[in-house]
């Protein structure tokens, strides 16, 4: 059986990469045959998957297979039926999806979730909220302590995140006028503002161009290895996936198919088979 072809053009990401593809390390983020339907649909169904601290960790599959759903349970915006899922030591099926946010893990999603009506600066500060100390009613103030660490969350969030972006252009731009490859920028800084220790992207590619992809791959790889963020991705663009991932994971059906290296995935015939079809993977066997 041939390999699905996951011709990348992004040959110069991969080079960009300049680390091991097998990364080794402790198991940050722990799932243990998790479960989960939604009536008689069952989403996810006996998932396990353990990531390295620092990895950059990409699950894959078909539309309808459950990728979004991990990253929901992992949030706790979706509650496991059953199984467990541990960060750190601490077993997040037991916490509120805020004090999930409060140990170091942040999300983007598959559309732009953004306040549409403020700006690019506003909007990547309100990030921070879970690192602030500031209490209600000096914030209303907005006196002293409360306009001192504003202040200081502002000159962090131009010097360490829209710097990183590249968006210094377009920083004081109410988000809702920008271009959707912004958009995605802006998303992405917001979560960085929570200087997350383990982050969570659902297809932050999604919708862009040649050049808009090869610069979001570009800042993941940033935060990876600059800032040694652990990150799970979500991605349909395999280019990108087979350049830059340490691991794969696959879905299919709500079930786990395969995992391992990158260069393993692309030849697993479970993996062909469950994006080509049993009639062309069949086909490919004949050398078509």
């Amino acid at each position: 059986m041939k390999a699905i072809p996951f011709n990348s053009v992004y040959s110069d990401i991969s080079e960009y990469k300049g680390k091991s593809m097998e990364c080794e390390g402790e198991f940050q983020l722990v799932l243990e045959s998790i479960a989960l339907s939604f009536g008689k649909v069952e989403a996810l169904n006996d998932v396990s998957i353990k990531v390295r601290k620092g990895q950059i960790f990409s699950i894959i599959g078909p539309n309808g297979a459950g990728k979004t759903c991990v990253l929901n349970c992992i949030n706790r915006f979706n509650r496991v039926d059953k199984g467990t899922i541990f960060f750190e030591g601490d077993e997040l099926t037991r916490l509120s999806s805020h004090k999930i946010a409060e140990l170091g893990i942040a999300r983007t999603f598959q559309g732009t979730e953004l306040f549409h009506g403020l700006t690019v600066l506003d909007n990547i500060k309100l990030g921070a909220h879970v690192r602030l100390k500031t209490g209600v009613l000096s914030a209303l103030v907005y006196l002293g302590k409360a306009h001192g660490e504003e202040m200081r969350l502002r000159e962090e969030v131009e010097e360490e995140i829209i710097d990183l972006l590249e968006i210094e252009a377009i920083r004081k731009k109410v988000v809702g006028t920008l271009p959707y490859g912004f958009q995605k920028r802006v998303e992405l800084g917001r979560a960085l503002a929570m200087k997350p220790k383990l982050l969570l992207l659902d297809e932050p590619m999604a919708g862009m161009n040649l050049e808009e992809t090869e610069d979001m791959a570009r800042f993941i790889l940033d935060v990876n290895e600059e800032w040694g963020t652990t990150i799970v991705l979500i991605e349909h663009d395999m280019g990108v996936v087979m350049d830059i991932s340490d691991s794969v994971c696959v879905l299919d059906f709500g079930l786990k198919i395969a995992e391992g290296l990158p260069r393993q995935i692309r030849e697993d015939p479970k993996v062909v088979s469950a994006y080509l079809g049993e009639e062309e993977a069949s086909y490919s066997r004949l050398g078509a």
